[in-house]
């Protein structure tokens, strides 16, 4: 029997621990009944500088997306700064339009996210705002991050399953 080492990938090694960060933030969300959405950002150095998890149903706020909350937690540590400039939005799906547009307009350096979201994304999902050459700041995009372990948090909440809160 061989062993069977997963092959290391450069791109995306180095964002797993963030990503089990925004993982963690996501199981939050789930204990309110929000879709569990999990983000994090990080500073220049690494440094986390926002947590944020879906709050929706929790506060009744339609805009309280887990990225939103995060990059809105990130700038208020800031203090006299709203742009994000060098840091890195890590979030276990693929943001929507509205976290899409927020990315942007954050001038947020760098975008990783988990699993892709078919039905909505738009970090290059269904469609690719953060990308958009129209658009004055373009973030690195880093898709499928511990892809298996978000996108199964997702399903289990959707069908309901036991471990899902």
């Amino acid at each position: 029997m061989t062993d069977v080492s997963p092959v290391p990938d450069p791109v995306r090694d180095r964002w797993r621990e963030p990503m089990r960060r925004a993982l963690d933030e996501a199981v939050r969300a789930r204990e309110t009944g929000d879709v569990p959405v999990g983000a994090v950002v990080l500073g220049p150095d690494g440094a986390v500088l926002g947590l944020g998890h879906n709050t929706r149903e929790a506060t009744g706020d339609p805009t309280a997306h887990a990225e939103i909350v995060a990059i809105r937690a990130a700038a208020a540590g800031l203090h006299d700064e709203w742009r994000l400039h060098g840091c890195t939005l890590v979030v276990t799906l693929a943001p929507c339009t509205m976290c899409a547009g927020a990315i942007v307009l954050s001038r947020l350096g760098r975008l990783v996210y988990g699993a892709r979201d078919a039905k909505a994304g738009a970090a290059g999902s269904l469609w690719d705002v953060v990308r958009d050459r129209r658009l004055n700041h373009r973030p690195e995009v880093i898709a499928g991050v511990l892809p298996d372990e978000c996108g199964s948090l997702l399903t289990d909440f959707f069908r309901g399953s036991p471990d899902a809160g």
